[in-house]
């Protein structure tokens, strides 16, 4: 059973309110350096650009599936949706086409592929 907390603990937690008149007054610089001094809150490493999620993770994570999970159901390799979501590999237009499909219709996509499986079995 799950150890009940007492809500008026507030250790760990940030105290106060916001003081934006105070950050108002801070100029770009400053509240760079600060950002950049707070553990908390880690900035971006600046030697690696930020890159726009790949359309095969987008899918996946909408779904809440593992990469595992994933690749199973629709019937992609794993190293190649591994590939796609870490930008190492595009998918071709029929790939996108494809996960265009899945997201529109996941569970249909998935009973169709799970039919033409037990087809191609009893061929």
């Amino acid at each position: 059973m799950p150890e009940k907390t007492d809500p008026s603990d507030t250790k760990g937690q940030p105290q106060g309110k916001t003081d934006w008149a105070a950050l108002d007054a801070m100029t770009d610089e400053e509240i760079e350096a600060a950002a950049r001094s707070d553990p908390d809150a880690p900035l971006p490493r600046d030697d690696r650009p930020m890159r726009k999620m790949s359309r095969a993770k987008r899918v996946r994570f909408d779904l809440r599936l593992s990469q595992h999970v994933f690749a199973e159901r629709y019937d992609i390799p794993f190293a190649t949706l591994n590939a796609w979501e870490r930008h190492e590999a595009e998918p071709d237009a029929v790939a996108l086409a494809f996960l265009d499909a899945i997201a529109a219709d996941p569970e249909g996509v998935a009973k169709a592929l799970a039919a033409a499986r037990g087809k191609v079995a009893a061929e």
